[in-house]
């Protein structure tokens, strides 16, 4: 008996020791963290400032999950109906300890859930447009492959049904030839439909007493920039407002803090742990899966617009509108961390072997080094010297490669500074260059991109159809069979 005693206990200790251990959600919000995360500005001599945890906290809490939104002819028997009938549940259970496998299977229903609550429509013609096949096939709605509308969801919140749209899959979403969406990518096809709704009730929301142009001022404007372009905004008529924005192209965006006119490429999310620094000018430090969970909170709703001396909203519009749980956050983190490129059909033959032997006797490895092809450090844009002062300084490469220098000093975006990119994945993502100006690896090594008439396969500009692509001109002068054979190779990668 006292063996057998012996043996459960031994085996219970043992499957205690093996068990998969269960923990908290970290603390998102934190002053301490948010300290030194930013990088400073060049112009104002100081780091973008952000809400303190304090004010964070104060802010409403939003937990409640999304439903899809099929096409009228691919929508489940009963699912609207089922649909009325739910009671709201929350995005997420807080407070609960879990895996890590568990954290990240609740973290892949955040990103497919996770919404923007200021753009959430509960009037009855918003709803009927939504459920509109009229509607859905004229606006050229993106379905997905099993029928469901791209970027849009149906959220149950205590007021009642209201369409809404999707925070970080509208936009880090790329669909396949099959219509298969991979997730983490940048997005490729337009996100139509009901948007400019959407668009409108953000307006109203978030920024009270602001006409249109006023609101696009204050998102954009760099006050402290001698010239700045965005002074213009002021001034536009809504047909010069709405042909800006229709010279965008799918995969390219205005963010907050950047500029309607210095457009950027959405961000392959994909590979993102193995980075140091986020966004293409390294606006912020990513120092471990917290800065990830700040980055998620401060982009989606808690961005206090404030830098140095320059406070860019009112006091009615500096409030964090909402918070999701930092159990939301942790889990879409753990999620992001798992994304993987799909399976790559170029493969390694010949070709790509005298590929890779180009690119090493080019040097390109010293910036773009195996096996992550980044060496995760900064580069000087073209105009920026960096102060002898300056925090990532081991970080900084003494070298300028020349690229477009809009986005890294003539934005709020703006760091002086660009990070090198990685070559993982090229092969899918489409649009190249920090401002997807070149849409393919052959126009990226074509040299006519250097002249001034040169027509963009990507992104061209607001008024603008002819532009040279400047900067990164390694490569430019090689054979054509070297440069194939270089192209080739970078597909496999």
């Amino acid at each position: 008996m006292r063996v057998a005693l012996a043996l459960f206990a031994a085996s219970a200790f043992l499957a205690a020791q093996t068990a998969p251990k269960r923990y908290a959600a970290p603390k998102v919000w934190d002053d301490a963290a948010l300290a030194e995360w930013a990088t400073p500005i060049p112009g104002i001599n100081a780091r973008p400032g952000h809400f303190s945890a304090k004010e964070y906290y104060a802010a409403p809490l939003d937990n409640y999950r999304a439903y899809p939104v099929y096409h009228p002819d691919r929508e489940p028997a009963g699912y609207w109906e089922a649909l009325q009938k739910k009671r709201p549940e929350p995005l997420i259970e807080t407070g609960k300890l879990r895996t890590k496998a568990e954290w990240i299977a609740e973290g892949k229903r955040v990103w497919q859930e996770f919404d923007v609550p200021i753009f959430r429509l509960y009037d009855a013609e918003s709803i009927s447009l939504a459920r509109s096949r009229e509607f859905i096939d004229k606006s050229g709605t993106f379905v997905e492959r099993d029928g469901k509308l791209a970027a849009y969801r149906w959220i149950v919140t205590p007021k009642g049904v209201a369409l809404t749209l999707v925070e970080c899959a509208s936009c880090h979403s790329h669909y396949m030839d099959d219509g298969t969406p991979l997730p983490g990518a940048g997005f490729n096809r337009p996100v139509t439909g009901p948007i400019d709704r959407m668009i409108a009730e953000f307006n109203r929301a978030a920024f009270p007493g602001d006409s249109f142009p006023q609101m696009l001022y204050r998102q954009f404007a760099v006050p402290w920039l001698a010239g700045d372009i965005h002074e213009k905004i002021k001034a536009m008529s809504e047909a010069e407002i709405t042909a800006m924005f229709a010279a965008q192209i799918p995969g390219v965006i205005d963010r907050f803090n950047g500029s309607t006119f210095f457009l950027t490429k959405v961000p392959d999310l994909i590979g993102v742990s193995e980075r140091r620094y986020l966004d293409h000018s390294a606006t912020h430090r990513h120092r471990g899966i917290g800065d990830l969970m700040r980055y998620a909170a401060m982009v989606s709703y808690a961005d206090s617009l404030d830098f140095g001396q320059h406070r860019m909203l009112t006091d009615a519009q500096r409030v964090i509108p909402y918070r999701v749980p930092d159990d939301a956050l942790y889990a879409l983190s753990e999620y992001i961390y798992t994304l993987r490129p799909p399976p790559n059909p170029h493969r390694f033959d010949e070709t790509a072997a005298r590929g890779k032997r180009v690119f090493e006797k080019s040097g390109c490895a010293a910036c773009h080094t195996p096996p992550a092809y980044t060496n995760n450090k900064l580069t000087l844009a073209a105009g920026f010297q960096l102060p002898d002062h300056h925090p990532y300084q081991p970080d900084v490469m003494p070298i300028s490669v020349g690229m477009d220098s809009a986005l890294a000093l003539k934005t709020r975006k703006g760091t002086g500074l660009y990070k090198i990119p990685s070559l993982k994945g090229v092969w899918y993502r489409g649009l190249y260059g920090h401002d997807g100006a070149i849409a393919s690896l052959d126009e990226w090594f074509n040299p006519a991109r250097l002249q001034d008439d040169y027509v963009p396969g990507g992104f061209k500009g607001y008024q603008v159809e002819r532009r040279a692509i400047k900067g990164h001109e390694f490569g430019l002068d090689l054979s054509p069979t070297d440069k194939q054979a270089l192209i080739v190779f970078l597909k496999t990668l």
